[in-house]
């Protein structure tokens, strides 16, 4: 018969042994320790006012009484410090770094979430329906790690959607992405039902339709278009503006017009002459 169990090495009564509580009390004390194991710090040395109970894990690099317990949590006992010596599976937390650990059977692991069927950050309720993550927060941020950050939304075939939805209440109110086909697109809705294409841009030639899915032109409108308005005595600088923009001139001689910059003047697009 072994002396100790063969998961936590606790120590076993004899059946000739004296003093059989101290074995008793051992295993008590050893089964405080590792029962909702957490340790209060890493130690690479015994601290200089060492508390009754205190746990604490043996950093690799350790000297003193902890030196060749690297990994071990270390249990302060009476005068004395013992050490228990981690089994793969078991599971610490770190309170000076608020840190969950796992033990690999090789050394202690930050622990984390795989293969979660439904998780839910900050929600009341659990994940459910379709929604396998639900984050209830004020904000959230995805970091960069070395020289980019990207977020992926994948779909299976042409047909299927791949897209962000804003709603309120939970009923849609706007959708940017592909949407059943190839294209991007952006969609509105003023009470979650009925849908709105804005915009739609053609993905073989980047040409942007609004009010089309049919572009001909590198931005097709179909429909009016509004211009800036302006007083003569308020224009805004022609050669700032650039070349080719185009504003309404309320008070023009002979009425409103449109004109556009040449690059240093404004020209009315009736006649080609600047603006009186």
């Amino acid at each position: 018969m072994t002396e100790e169990t063969s998961r936590l090495a606790l120590p076993l009564l004899m059946p000739s042994q004296a003093q059989k509580h101290l074995t008793h009390n051992e295993a008590l004390l050893a089964l405080d320790a590792l029962v909702h194991l957490a340790a209060r710090d890493r130690a690479a040395a015994p601290p200089a006012a060492p508390v009754e109970g205190d746990r604490l894990l043996v950093a690799a690099s350790a000297s003193g009484e902890f030196a060749g317990h690297g990994g071990e949590i270390a249990l302060r006992q009476g005068e004395a410090w013992q050490f228990l010596k981690p089994r793969a599976g078991w599971a610490l937390w770190l309170e000076s770094e608020r840190l969950g650990l796992v033990h690999d059977g090789t050394a202690w692991r930050d622990a984390v979430l795989r293969r979660a069927e439904r998780l839910g950050i900050g929600e009341t309720r659990a994940a459910s329906g379709d929604n396998r993550l639900e984050v209830a927060s004020r904000a959230v941020l995805f970091d960069h790690e070395g020289d980019h950050s990207r977020v992926a939304i994948n779909k299976a075939k042409a047909g299927d959607t791949a897209s962000l939805v804003f709603q309120t209440n939970y009923s849609g109110r706007a959708e940017i992405g592909l949407a059943g086909d190839e294209a991007l697109s952006v969609k509105v809705s003023a009470d979650g039902a009925t849908w709105r294409q804005a915009l739609f841009v053609e993905p073989g030639t980047g040409r942007l339709g609004l009010g089309t899915t049919n572009p001909t032109a590198p931005l097709d409108v179909a429909g009016p278009v509004r211009v800036g308005r302006y007083a003569k005595a308020a224009l805004p600088d022609a050669a700032a503006t650039g070349a080719g923009a185009v504003i309404f001139v309320s008070d023009e001689v002979g009425g409103a017009v449109l004109a556009f910059s040449d690059g240093a003047a404004w020209r009315r697009v009736t006649d080609r002459a600047t603006l009186g």
